[in-house]
């Protein structure tokens, strides 16, 4: 018997994003709003069919500027929703917004929820109003900030270095290897109207550019921008009503079994990935031989090869090999990745933006990227650390 409290009672009825660039003359909230008209008109709902709205991180006290510029109250206030059922919090995975959206619709809380991420990173750095995701030096640093600051972690840079040189001496991987989930970014980036970096890159410029955090260059960093995505949840029972395709929720879930920092693991070559492609893959009956393409996270190129294994697309250590040469991961390929150019090129719209991607891609509405043939499967991943999730989303 189906489970009627599951995501597979809910369907991605609409999807919106607002303009995404650097330093745009426009606050979170305004940008917020453009997202939210575009997914309205996207489903073909309109602002009163709204009864539930969800966002990760919420409102922070200590955020750093830009981080999340915008609470749920904020976007309730602006376009007078009357709420049923709303959720955010920051002890959760970034994949929480779609996660608690599908267990109230499933649960019957809300009938079609708002789910948004917005940042405005790129105009608080070009401000001077912040330094790094521990703010500006200007406030005293709290909770486990405290712990990395004074040994030089300054940033999630620093987290992933650490991991990305292990896995590299464990495993044997090396910098051309990894530079080709960049590349691979790129060059589906120069496809994207939308995407922030389009010039070509090549292995020269990938290897002779200044590292941030060895192994870590500059191309193995995602991109800050200015930008808000939003991703509507609705009961798939709504699906004759919609305007536009409805993409299904096959499988979700973003589990916490170890550490939730990114440097107190029992192995250190080991992230949530892992945990989450369990849970994702004993949720359904596909496997991942059945995935069309894979929208995977890549705010730091090396948490690509940490979700490939995790998914089950190739074994443990062998990710680099996987991705050598960059064939398989190409948009022919056997498993095309990052096909709007992830957060490598398109910019970091912190998880979302990927299922915005995926969404238009499984409906063939991707334009100027547009993957080639019939693509029915896709598997999204978001975060780095423990705490990460992921969805395989079907197009019927």
């Amino acid at each position: 018997m189906p489970n009627i409290f599951s995501e597979k009672q809910c369907v991605i009825s609409g999807v919106g994003q607002s303009e995404i660039g650097r330093r745009l003359p426009r606050n979170g909230l305004q940008l917020t709003v453009d997202a939210v008209k575009q997914a309205l008109d996207d489903a073909g709902l309109s602002r009163s069919d709204i009864d539930g709205v969800s966002s990760w991180p919420g409102q922070m006290q200590h955020a750093a500027p830009g981080f999340s510029p915008v609470s749920i109250t904020d976007l309730r206030e602006a376009m007078d929703l009357k709420l049923s059922w709303y959720n955010a919090g920051i002890e959760s995975t970034q994949l929480s917004a779609i996660i608690n959206a599908c267990m109230a619709v499933a649960s019957g809380q809300a009938r079609h929820v708002i789910c948004f991420r917005t940042m405005t990173e790129a105009s608080s750095m070009a401000k001077g109003t912040r330094s790094s995701v521990q703010g500006t030096g200007s406030q005293r640093i709290s909770g486990p900030f405290q712990w990395q600051l004074p040994f030089g972690a300054f940033s999630a840079s620093s987290w992933a270095a650490l991991v990305a040189s292990r896995y590299m001496h464990e495993f044997g991987a090396t910098r051309e290897q990894l530079a080709q989930i960049a590349l691979n970014a790129r060059s589906n980036a120069m496809l994207n109207e939308r995407a922030v970096y389009r010039d070509p890159l090549t292995m020269e410029d990938y290897l002779a550019s200044r590292m941030i955090s060895d192994p870590l260059c500059l191309f193995d960093c995602d991109v800050p921008i200015d930008g808000s995505t939003v991703i509507i949840i609705s009961h798939k029972d709504c699906v004759p009503d919609l305007k536009s395709k409805a993409i299904h929720i096959e499988a979700i879930g973003g589990p916490l079994y170890g550490r939730d920092s990114w440097d107190q693991q029992d192995d250190l070559t080991r992230f949530g990935a892992e945990d989450a492609g369990k849970m994702l893959w004993s949720r359904t009956d596909f496997k991942p031989k059945d995935v069309d393409f894979a929208e995977l996270y890549d705010g730091f190129s090396f948490l690509t090869l940490l979700w490939l294994e995790g998914l089950g697309f190739c074994g443990r250590g062998e990710a680099a090999a996987f991705v050598e040469g960059g064939q398989r991961i190409g948009r022919d390929g056997e498993l095309p990745l990052a096909s709007h150019g992830g957060q490598l090129s398109a910019g970091r719209t912190h998880g979302l933006g990927y299922f915005h991607e995926a969404v238009k891609q499984l409906r063939g509405e991707a334009g100027s990227h547009q993957l080639s043939g019939d693509r029915k499967l896709a598997v999204v991943s978001n975060g780095g650390g423990n705490l990460s999730g992921a969805a395989l989303l079907r197009s019927d």
